[in-house]
C-alpha cells in the first residue's frame, strides 16, 4: 500500500488549468521534492493535498483512505500538515510563547480547567513546556526561548515555523518553499532541520523554487510545468532530462547553463 497516492488530480481556475491529470506516489519515510518554474502549479498541488482547495476530478489516497473531499481540518487530523512560509508565526510573541500556543491547541484539560488553573491544567502546562524545551534543543533554538519571533534570523524563523507544525504530530509534512529568501547559512540551518525531521520517521514533501536545495535534499523529485508532470526521478535523472532543461531555460540556453541552476555543488 502506498503512503500517499495522487490519481488524475485536476484543478481549474476559470479557464486556466492549474493542475492537469496529475499522478504521483510518495512512499512512507521518503523525502519527496516538487519543483517547477513560476506558475507551474506547485502551490496548487499543496492546496489540493491539504484540503485548502477541492479538485474538479481525481483522487488523493492517504494510507489507503480516500481523503479527496475532506476539509483541511479533517485532513490535518489524519496526519497531513502543511507549513505556509512562516505565516503561522506569532511575530510579537517569544519563541517559547509561540511553542506553548501551538501546544495549547492539544491540551487534554478543557478550557474551563485552564481558566481556573486546575491541577490538570497545570500538568498540561508543565508537559507542554517540557516538550517545547526538548523540541527547541533539537533544532538549536534552546537559547532563544525569550527572543521575540520577529527578531530571529530568517532561517531560525523558518525553523520555528516548521517545528510549530510538528506539535500536531504529523505523519506527512508539506513544506512550502522553506528556504525562500535565505542566505546560504540560513539555508543550511533549515536543510539540517528537514533532515532531522526525516530521521524522526516523518514523511516530507518539499515544494521549493531553489533547485539546488531540492537536488541536495531529496532522493526523489517530480517536476511540473503548466500544471502537468514533465519528469520524475532521482536528482541525477532530473538534471539530465531535456524537458526539465527546456522548461527552466529554453532550448538554446538550456544545455549551456543547466549545471549552474540545477546541479548541487560538490
Amino acid at each position: 500500500m502506498n503512503f500517499l497516492e495522487v490519481k488524475g488530480l485536476t484543478k481549474n481556475f476559470g479557464g486556466l488549468v492549474a493542475v492537469s491529470d496529475l499522478d504521483f506516489r510518495v512512499e512512507k519515510g521518503q523525502l519527496f521534492g516538487i519543483i517547477g518554474p513560476n506558475g507551474a502549479g506547485k502551490t496548487t498541488i499543496f492546496n489540493l493535498i491539504s484540503g485548502a482547495l477541492m479538485p474538479i476530478r481525481g483522487k488523493i489516497i492517504f494510507k489507503g483512505e480516500d481523503v479527496t473531499e475532506l476539509s483541511a481540518h479533517r485532513i490535518a487530523a489524519k496526519g497531513i500538515v502543511r507549513t505556509f512560509q512562516m505565516k503561522n508565526l506569532f511575530y510579537d510573541m517569544s519563541v517559547m510563547e509561540n511553542m506553548l500556543t501551538a501546544y495549547h491547541l492539544h491540551y487534554k484539560a478543557g478550557n474551563w480547567s485552564h481558566f481556573f488553573g486546575t491541577p490538570s491544567a497545570q500538568k498540561d502546562e508543565w508537559e507542554a513546556r517540557e516538550k517545547a524545551i526538548q523540541m527547541l534543543k533539537y533544532v538549536g533554538l534552546e537559547n532563544k526561548e525569550d527572543v521575540l519571533a520577529k527578531f530571529l534570523p530568517y532561517g531560525h524563523q523558518s525553523a520555528l515555523g516548521i517545528i510549530l507544525a510538528l506539535t500536531v504530530n504529523p505523519e506527512l509534512l508539506l513544506l512550502d518553499e522553506p528556504v525562500t529568501g535565505m542566505n546560504e547559512a540560513e539555508i543550511q540551518v533549515v536543510m539540517g532541520l528537514i533532515q532531522k525531521i526525516r530521521n524522526m520517521g516523518i514523511t516530507l514533501i518539499v515544494v521549493e523554487h531553489n533547485m539546488k536545495v531540492i537536488m541536495r535534499l531529496c532522493e526523489h523529485i517530480m517536476v511540473v510545468n503548466f500544471g502537468k508532470k514533465i519528469a520524475e526521478g532521482s536528482p541525477s535523472e532530473i538534471s539530465q532530462n531535456r524537458e526539465v532543461i527546456e522548461a527552466y531555460l529554453g532550448v538554446e540556453e538550456g544545455e549551456k547553463n543547466i549545471n549552474r541552476i540545477i546541479l548541487p555543488e560538490k
